[in-house]
Order: structure tokens, then C-alpha cells, then sequence
């Protein structure tokens, strides 16, 4: 094998060497409950890869101020499956869907207005549902936290010390 071909496959066994070892690692759970997907773990790994700081929902959670103007709802008023699912991210995960922690674009513009990546977010379970269900968690990078149980056709913003 040549120098020049040795050097170009390096970096694709080691990628295949860290998807094998998410996936080892995930247990193999996909964001549908299923088998995990190839592409998404490797979507997952390379994400987690690139990261090198604490994604905004790995700070430790402090009250914030509400940005936004949005009617507020206390975080022990939120269904027990939301505050489950603010308990992961306050810990950082693990998350159970692979979707968890993408970048939520803001495009119905319901939230304020920011950079994009500003804003992530995260599933909260939807008792019955065979998927997702409508019901996210959407988080900033100060630490502001906003609930839809409506497939992002409203927020509200969490109050969590309440």
C-alpha cells in the first residue's frame, strides 16, 4: 500500500472506529425507539466531535429573566415528561432520541431573534405517541429555557426555580 493511500484511509478507520463505539455506547437506540440508524450515528458522532465546549444545556441551570415577552410557565407546573426532560439537559444527557440537542432554527420567529445556533432542542415524550409528538424543549445559550406542547406554534418561557 502506498504512503500517499495509507495516509487517506487513516482518517476513515478512525471515524468508523468512533461511529462503532457511539453506537456500542447508545446502546443502539434511534430517535423512533428502533434500531439506530448508520447515518444518524454518524451524524451524532461527528457533531460530538466537533463540540469543544459544554453545549448550552450542560450549564448549570440558573434562573434567568424572560427575554421574550412570552406568557411564563414554572417549571413544576410543566408535565412530569418535560421536567424529566429538563433534568437531562440541566446534566447534559444522555438524551434518548438522536435529534436531541440539534439547532432550532427559530423560523416561525415566535422566540427573539438570534444568531444562528443560538437556540437547541430537545424532545419531551409525548405519552401515546409512535414518535416524537409535538412537545420540545427549546433552550438558549444564556440559559433561557421556552416549552411548546404544540409543535413550536407556541412557547412559553420556563420559569425553573418555580
Amino acid at each position: 500500500m502506498s504512503p500517499a493511500l495509507r495516509r487517506a484511509l487513516v482518517p476513515l478507520v478512525i471515524l468508523a472506529v468512533a461511529v462503532i463505539g457511539f453506537l456500542v455506547a447508545r446502546g443502539g437506540s434511534s430517535a423512533d425507539g428502533g434500531p439506530a440508524s448508520t447515518a444518524g450515528a454518524v451524524q451524532s458522532a461527528a457533531a460530538a466531535s466537533r463540540r469543544t465546549t459544554p453545549a448550552p444545556s450542560a450549564r448549570a441551570h440558573a434562573t434567568v429573566a424572560n427575554p421574550s415577552g412570552l406568557a411564563e410557565v414554572g417549571a413544576s407546573q410543566l408535565p412530569p415528561e418535560a421536567r424529566e426532560t429538563l433534568g437531562l439537559i440541566q446534566r447534559g444527557g444522555p438524551y434518548p432520541y438522536s435529534r436531541d440537542g440539534i439547532v432550532y432554527s427559530n423560523f416561525e420567529k415566535i422566540l427573539p431573534s438570534r444568531a444562528s445556533g443560538y437556540y437547541h432542542e430537545y424532545t419531551v415524550v409525548t405519552p401515546g405517541s409512535q414518535d416524537r409528538g409535538a412537545r420540545r424543549i427549546v433552550a438558549g445559550d444564556q440559559g433561557e429555557k421556552y416549552y411548546t406542547d404544540d409543535h413550536y406554534a407556541s412557547f412559553r418561557f420556563i420559569l425553573e426555580g418555580e
